[in-house]
C-alpha cells in the first residue's frame, strides 16, 4: 500500500453554461461513489484541504490579457491551488503520491491567454510545474497527458524547454479538437524531442495504450530520467465519453496508472458523468493507493466490444517505432540546430478559442543563447467580445536562464515600456527572479504580482 494524497473540488457553483458539458454536476457522481465506497476512510488515504492559487502561482505561467482578473474566478484559482496543495503533499513526503480531483480543467490553456479555449482559462499542470521548480528547485519534470484531446496548451507553454518531457496520446487530431498533436510536433529547436505525439485511431482499446505504454512512454520516461512524473489524467477516453470516439475502460486507466505510477495527477477532462468518471476515478485513486482493483468494472463493460482492430496495432506499432527514433535523435537535431541558428528563431501562428469565439494572432521569437534556452518576447492581439481588441507585448525569462538573457530580456520590456509602441499592455514575467510585471501603456500603470 502507498501513502495517497487526495484533494477533492468539484465546484459546484461554477459552470461555462448550464446545459455545456463542463459544469455544475460533473463530478457529482464520482463524488457520491468515492464516499459509497469509504475510499476517504483508508489509512492510507490522506484527504487535503483545497486553497487558492495566489495571482503570483499564474503570473509565473501565463500573460492574462488584458489581467488575471478577467480571466479567472474564484473556482479557477481554487483548482489550480488544490493541485499545489498535493505538489506540497508529496514534496513533503507527507505522501507517496497525490491526486487533484479537481475542475475546471487547464491543458488548453496557453501562456498568453485571451479567454476560455477548450474549457479552459488557466493551465493547472503548468502552473503546478512552475510552482515545483521555484519552491523545490526541480528541473526535469515528465508531464503524460492521458486526455483524448491533444493537450496543446501544455505543450505549448512548455515547447521551447529542454527539461520538461510533454508526452500527450489522445484520438488523432484529424477526427478530434483540437486538431493538433501530430507527430511532426517534436518541440521547439533547441528543444526538439522533449514533445512526443501519439494520435491514436478512433476505438483505440486498452491495448492498443498498454502496448503504447509498455513500448514507448516507459522507455522515454526510463531515459529521460525526470525528477518527477506528473499524469494530466484526462478521461474522455473512455468508451462511453460523449464527446470522443475512444475504447478505454475504467480498468484500463487504473492498470495505467500502477504501470506510470505518477508522483502526482490531476483531473483533466471526462464528460460521461455517471457511467464512466466515478468508476475511472476510483481506479486511478486505487491504483496510485495500491489497492487491488482487479474486480472494479462498470456496469455495461462488455469484453467483447472492446476488442482492438488489427488495422489499429498495426499502426500503433509503427506509430511506436517512430516517435522512440525521434526521441532518441533529439541531441544530434538539437545540436544541428543551435550549429545553423542565427540570433533567434521567429514563428507566426493563429489561435482559435472556441469556447469564447476569440481568433488571437501571435509572432513571437525566441533568442538563442549557447548558455541557456534563451529567452521568449510574443507580440499578441485578439478581440475578446467582454474586454475588446488588445494588442499586447510580452517578454519571458525563462526559470533557469542566464544572467546574460535575464538582462537583454529586461532591457527589451523596458525599451517597450518607455516608447511608443502601439501595444495596449506590455508584460514581464521574468521567472530567474520571480517577478511579474503588467503595464497598461495608456494609464502608464504598472502592476506587479
Amino acid at each position: 500500500m502507498k501513502r495517497t494524497g487526495l484533494v477533492f473540488f468539484p465546484a459546484f457553483d461554477w459552470a461555462i453554461s448550464p446545459t455545456h458539458p463542463e459544469r455544475e454536476e460533473r463530478l457529482l457522481y464520482t463524488r457520491d461513489q468515492i464516499f459509497e465506497e469509504g475510499v476517504m476512510d483508508l489509512p492510507q488515504i490522506r484527504e487535503y484541504k483545497t486553497r487558492m492559487a495566489t495571482f503570483k502561482d499564474i503570473a509565473r505561467v501565463h500573460f492574462c490579457v488584458p489581467d488575471i482578473d478577467a480571466q479567472i474566478t474564484d473556482a479557477h484559482l481554487i483548482s489550480a491551488g488544490s493541485s499545489l496543495v498535493i505538489a506540497d503533499a508529496v514534496m513533503n513526503k507527507e505522501v507517496h503520491n497525490g491526486f487533484a480531483l479537481v475542475r475546471p480543467p487547464g491543458h488548453h490553456s496557453m501562456t498568453v491567454a485571451h479567454g476560455n479555449r477548450g474549457f479552459c482559462n488557466i493551465n493547472n499542470e503548468a502552473i503546478m510545474v512552475e510552482y515545483l521548480r521555484k519552491h523545490y528547485g526541480l528541473r526535469r519534470i515528465a508531464i503524460v497527458d492521458t486526455d483524448v484531446h491533444h493537450g496543446d496548451g501544455t505543450q505549448e507553454i512548455f515547447w521551447h524547454d529542454p527539461d520538461i518531457l510533454f508526452i500527450s496520446f489522445h484520438q488523432d487530431g484529424r477526427t478530434l479538437y483540437p486538431g493538433t498533436g501530430f507527430v511532426e510536433e517534436l518541440g521547439g529547436p533547441l528543444a526538439w524531442g522533449s514533445t512526443i505525439n501519439i494520435p491514436l485511431p478512433p476505438r483505440t482499446t486498452d491495448k492498443g495504450i498498454h502496448y503504447v505504454l509498455d513500448h514507448l512512454v516507459m522507455p522515454i520516461l526510463d531515459e529521460f530520467k525526470p525528477e518527477l512524473v506528473v499524469n494530466s489524467a484526462g478521461q474522455d477516453n473512455h468508451y462511453s465519453d460523449p464527446l470522443a470516439n475512444m475504447s478505454f475502460s475504467a480498468q484500463g486507466y487504473a492498470v495505467l496508472n500502477t504501470k506510470l505510477a505518477p508522483d502526482i495527477a490531476v483531473l483533466e477532462g471526462g464528460y460521461s458523468v455517471e457511467t464512466a468518471l466515478p468508476y475511472v476515478n476510483l481506479g486511478i485513486i486505487m491504483a496510485m493507493a495500491g489497492i487491488d482493483y482487479s474486480n472494479l468494472r462498470e456496469p455495461d463493460y462488455s469484453p467483447a466490444q472492446l476488442q482492438e482492430s488489427p488495422r489499429n496495432m498495426e499502426y500503433i506499432e509503427k506509430l511506436v517505432v517512430q516517435q522512440l527514433a525521434n526521441f532518441r535523435d533529439r541531441e544530434r537535431v538539437i545540436a544541428k540546430n543551435r550549429q545553423e541558428a542565427k540570433g533567434s528563431f521567429n514563428y507566426r501562428k493563429s489561435i482559435y478559442y472556441d469556447t469564447d469565439g476569440i481568433h488571437e494572432e501571435q509572432t513571437g521569437s525566441v533568442h538563442i543563447c549557447p548558455d541557456c534556452a534563451g529567452y521568449r518576447t510574443i507580440q499578441s492581439s485578439a478581440r475578446n467580445p467582454y474586454y475588446g481588441y488588445h494588442n499586447v507585448f510580452c517578454v519571458s525569462v525563462p526559470t533557469y536562464s542566464c544572467p546574460q538573457c535575464q538582462a537583454a530580456a529586461r532591457r527589451v520590456y523596458q525599451d517597450m515600456s518607455t516608447q511608443k509602441y502601439d501595444f495596449n499592455y506590455v508584460y514581464l514575467q521574468d521567472r530567474l527572479q520571480d517577478e511579474y510585471k503588467c503595464l497598461d501603456v495608456k494609464q502608464n500603470l504598472e502592476t506587479e504580482y
